[in-house]
């Protein structure tokens, strides 16, 4: 009986996997505000008590970056480590995996309804994969195969620094830096970024936020919902709004292209995260694609690259269980490759 776990700074998704049942049939499957509790040991305990199982072994995918087995979750005051919890909750074996790591270790069990192809290029057989993952932060990671599977591989690339291709790029970037000296691409291009843009437009008089916005943003926790539903609104969209969105969209594009070229990704690249699939006509228009494809001499290079957008929610809790039950063991049946 295998745990698989996909723990946020927001929510903690647990999942119960047998390699019978395999990564689509879990035998129980709960969310839980991850302010609910002060450990990841206390969460998992009540997650296996009201299942009413037990696990041999788990997998959690962490948000942040994991080393010799140990992490620190982005947005909460937990350090996780796997010899810990290993004992706390005695089990055979424990491992902490970063998060997009996770989702990019379920992109070959992708089925056609799991995403949205914005491009289809041509892909290489055993091609490199790369997954570019805008969520809270960016989250980045490559698959590559080894004779006989795909397997996953974490980056901390979304703290790159960010490379403007414009000259509003180019003030945006000057704001940033004024800001937080360093200006990465999560900076810009995550839930984070989508914040920065919109103040950045606003503060620097290239588009006027409405009294009536300030006004609801101002009653908000975290305004990105907001902003993202009055972008979409189909009957009065925002300006404001509208250009955050669409430089959002474009500086994404970019750098899913440098991801591109940077690992050679003939096999495709995946747009993972929450907020892609949030924002599709945004990504489907020409800004997008338009940035994408600005490479230049290697522009016919990346043109050859599938694109796609992942849209399975579920996505890095099953690449959690994925890499606990050992994917080669798994049916890939109708597969998006």
């Amino acid at each position: 009986m295998l745990l698989a776990g996909d723990i946020g700074g927001t929510k903690l998704h647990f999942g119960l996997f047998s390699k019978e049942r395999g990564l689509r049939r879990p035998l129980a499957e709960a969310v839980f505000p991850s302010t609910d509790h002060d450990s990841l040991e206390g969460a998992v305990t009540r997650f296996l008590e009201e299942a009413g199982r037990r696990a041999t072994k788990a997998v959690f995918g962490v948000a942040g970056p994991v080393l010799n087995g140990k992490a620190r979750v982005t947005n909460l005051p937990w350090v996780i480590e796997e010899a810990r919890l290993r004992k706390a909750l005695q089990m055979k074996s424990v491992r902490v995996i970063n998060d997009v790591e996770a989702i990019a270790s379920f992109v070959p069990f992708l089925r056609r309804e799991d995403v949205i192809t914005l491009r289809e290029g041509m892909p290489v057989r055993h091609g490199i994969k790369a997954v570019i993952a805008p969520g809270t932060g960016l989250g980045e990671a490559w698959l590559a195969w080894d004779g006989k599977q795909y397997r996953a591989y974490p980056s901390e690339g979304g703290h790159a620094d960010f490379a403007p291709a414009t000259e509003l790029e180019n003030d945006l970037l000057a704001y940033l830096r004024g800001l937080h000296g360093h200006a990465s691409y999560e900076r810009v291009c995550s839930g984070i970024g989508i914040v920065n843009i919109y103040n950045f437009l606003k503060k620097s008089g290239v588009a006027a936020e409405p009294a009536w916005l300030a006004q609801r943003l101002s009653r908000e926790a975290d305004p990105v919902p907001v902003i993202v539903e009055k972008a979409l609104d189909r009957e009065t969209p925002c300006d404001i709004c509208v250009r955050t969105l669409g430089l959002f969209a474009s500086i994404l594009g970019a750098e899913a292209g440098n991801m591109a070229l940077k690992i050679l990704a003939t096999g495709g690249i995946y747009l993972g995260g929450g907020i892609p699939p949030r924002i599709l006509p945004f990504l489907e228009n020409a800004l997008f694609m338009e940035a994408f494809l600005r490479k230049g001499r290697m522009r016919d290079l990346v043109a050859a690259m599938p694109v796609r957008v992942i849209t399975n929610p579920k996505t890095a809790l099953l690449g959690a269980a994925a890499q606990g039950l050992r994917p080669k063991a798994q049916t890939r049946s109708r597969s998006s490759r």
